[in-house]
Formats: C-alpha cells, structure tokens, sequence
C-alpha cells in the first residue's frame, strides 16, 4: 500500500519554487502561513527550509516545493545552488522597509544570470507585511511599475492575515506549468522536425 501511494504521489506534477529577498521581510512567514494556515510572527531561519505539499491547481492535483532561503545567504555560491534548483519565484519585500524593496533589483540580477539559458523565468514581485498600512515605505504605484518594467506580476500579501497568500502560490505554479508545457511542446517540436529530415535524408540516399 505504502509503495502505490508513493508512486502516484511520485507521478504528480511537482513544481519548485524557491523565496527570495532581504532577511526579515517575511518570505518564512508567508511560506508557514501557505503550509499550515498559521502566522509566525518572529521567525529567524538560519539556513533555507524546504517543504512539500500537494494542492489542487485548477482541478489538477499537482505538489509544490518551496525553499524558503534565509535571508542571511552570503555565500553566491549558495544562493546560485538554490536558484538554479527552481522554476519559478517568490521575489518578496516588505512596503514597510523601502530598502528591502530596492534589494529586489540585486536578487532578480542573480537569478537571470544563473538561468541565464531560459527564455521566461516564471517571477512574481511581492510586496509583504499589507496589514502595516500605517508603516508604508514603497507606494503601489512605485512597486507596480517595477513589476511592469520586468514584465511580472506584483502582488501584495499579508502574511498575518493571509491576504493573497494563496494567489502567489497558485499563480506562479500556474506561470510554472505553463513554462513546462510550451517547453515540452519545443521539444516534440523538434523532434518530430528531426525525424522528417532524417527521412528525407534516407530517401535522398535511394
């Protein structure tokens, strides 16, 4: 029994996303939240935590991975490991601290350079921490039009309130998946094309 129910789970979609930013903006606490519907207000990682869970994604039972990186990784090497490993992310600020959201610029530098061979970066900008109005550092308007210049998606989320936790999961898995099918069709694309010319080659040899 133990051996079916690991296979079928080994024969879902499995995407990997990965949760980039400044140390302290809340990339755990959105992370904790998405996992188990709990807000933990003070969390310090001191290294990056992965977790696993099986969702439904518009009616497609499919698993999602996410490492959640510590703020704290100053080793590039490190960091260019765990970019590498991912096919989309979370790039999170808090719009309670304008300098996390400048940060966001250095990050996303880094994951084009380490995916450098990919076409698309399946990417969604977020703004953390909605729920401190009142504290606000980055306008709207200031973090959309980065978004719009990269050509993402920027969303803002409340880790303590859950306020479009879910959406950024959901719509990255979704940018994901969409990555993967186009993919795969370039591939059988390519290989149908393949076959035709060895064809015509065999045929040009009779």
């Amino acid at each position: 029994m133990a051996a079916n129910k690991s296979k079928s789970q080994s024969s879902l979609a499995l995407h990997k996303v990965i949760m980039v930013g400044s140390g302290g903006v809340g990339k755990s606490a959105l992370t904790l939240q998405f996992m188990y519907d709990e807000f933990v207000e003070d969390y310090e990682p001191t290294k990056a935590d992965s977790y696993r869970k099986k969702v439904v994604l518009d009616g497609e039972e499919v698993q999602i991975d996410i490492l959640d990186t510590a703020g704290q990784e100053d080793y590039a090497a490190i960091r260019d490991n765990y970019f590498r490993s991912g096919e989309g992310f979370l790039l999170v600020f808090s719009i309670t601290e304008h300098e996390s959201f400048t940060a966001t610029a250095e990050f996303r530098e880094q994951i084009l350079r380490v995916k450098a061979e990919e076409d698309k970066i399946p990417l969604l900008v977020v703004g953390n921490k909605s729920d401190l109005e009142e504290r606000r550092q980055v306008l709207v308007e200031e973090a959309r039009a980065k978004a719009e210049e990269w050509g993402v998606q920027y969303v803002e989320t409340s880790a303590k309130t859950r306020a479009n936790v879910d959406k950024v999961f959901f719509d990255l898995m979704r940018e994901i998946r969409t990555k993967k099918t186009s993919e795969n069709k370039d591939k059988n694309g390519k290989k149908s094309s393949k076959n035709k010319k060895s064809f015509k080659e065999r045929c040009c040899l009779l």
